[in-house]
């Protein structure tokens, strides 16, 4: 059970969840339904959203797993078709899926300092970078396109893009993943100026430095010691912490909730620990 950081009901509405099956959007997913919603769990790895399905279920909440490709729109239409019969119409999307790829990322921070043997901005591979912008962008965009036809009939409903701080302040090593997140920053002002007039609105979160499964190694050694890249990080965060993944459902939350957040539409809001305030000195 999670401790939720807002007293929101969210009652009888659907909230559809991608990339649920990591620990970040499973956390968003969970609470959503521990705070009422019913929720429909979206993501590639099958067995990820059905266990924590049941996990949800077990603890008296609505939730139902679905396997889902955020970069096939035939395959996102079929589980669409199922969420309405099983849950009914999305109210809540939440665009979590995404992520980095080593295809995409360079193994020297400056161009001047590269070494023997290592990968530089030369070497990434150009499927490398197209797969890291369609999964964070295309998979932004095309559950936009199936699960908010939902909301545009009935003239009400919530998006939550999940961008970064990459998008504001490129990082050194990973040029593919910081220009998507900031292509989706960009497309969630864009959603929600299209969609101003018809009662949905669209906004982002835009978390800081958090650890996972993709960047663990990047951040620590095997012993557990910080690597050079995450004492830099935190040198940079006036924190001087990384961001907690339940830090981030105060902001899930009121973004989502249509009487708090009535009037705000096409933001991204950063979740950082002070990282994007600080200037270095």
């Amino acid at each position: 059970m999670l401790e939720l950081p807002l007293n929101v009901d969210y009652t009888g509405k659907v909230a559809v969840v991608t990339g649920a099956g990591g620990i970040l959007c499973g956390t968003m997913a969970r609470a959503f339904a521990q705070a009422g919603a019913k929720v429909a769990a979206l993501d590639l790895n099958e067995e990820s959203v059905k266990e924590l399905a049941e996990e949800v279920k077990r603890e008296g909440y609505i939730c139902h797993g679905y396997k889902a490709n955020v970069l096939d729109a035939e395959e996102l239409e079929a589980v669409h078709q199922q969420i309405l019969s099983d849950l009914g119409p999305c109210d809540i999307l939440v665009n979590g899926a995404g992520g980095n790829h080593p295809r995409a990322t360079t193994d020297n921070e400056y161009h001047h300092e590269k070494k023997e043997g290592q990968k530089t901005f030369f070497d990434l591979e150009p499927k490398g970078v197209d797969f890291v912008f369609q999964l964070n962008f295309q998979g932004t965009l095309l559950p936009v396109q199936v699960f908010a036809k939902d909301m545009a009939k009935r003239k009400s409903g919530c998006i939550l893009n999940v961008s970064s701080m990459n998008a504001y302040i490129p990082l050194t090593k990973i040029p593919a993943y910081s220009a998507a997140k900031a292509a989706v920053s960009n497309f969630t002002q864009w959603l929600a100026t299209h969609f101003a007039g018809t009662g949905i609105r669209c906004n982002a979160i835009a978390p800081g430095f958090l650890v996972s499964n993709q960047n663990r190694t990047l951040l620590f050694q095997e012993d557990g010691s910080p690597t050079a890249r995450s004492n830099k990080i935190l040198s940079g965060t006036p924190m001087g912490r990384f961001v907690e993944g339940e830090e981030l459902l105060g902001a899930v939350f009121f973004l989502c909730d249509d009487r708090a957040a009535s009037a705000i539409t096409g933001v991204s809001l950063p979740i950082d620990a002070g990282f994007s305030a600080y200037s270095g000195v």
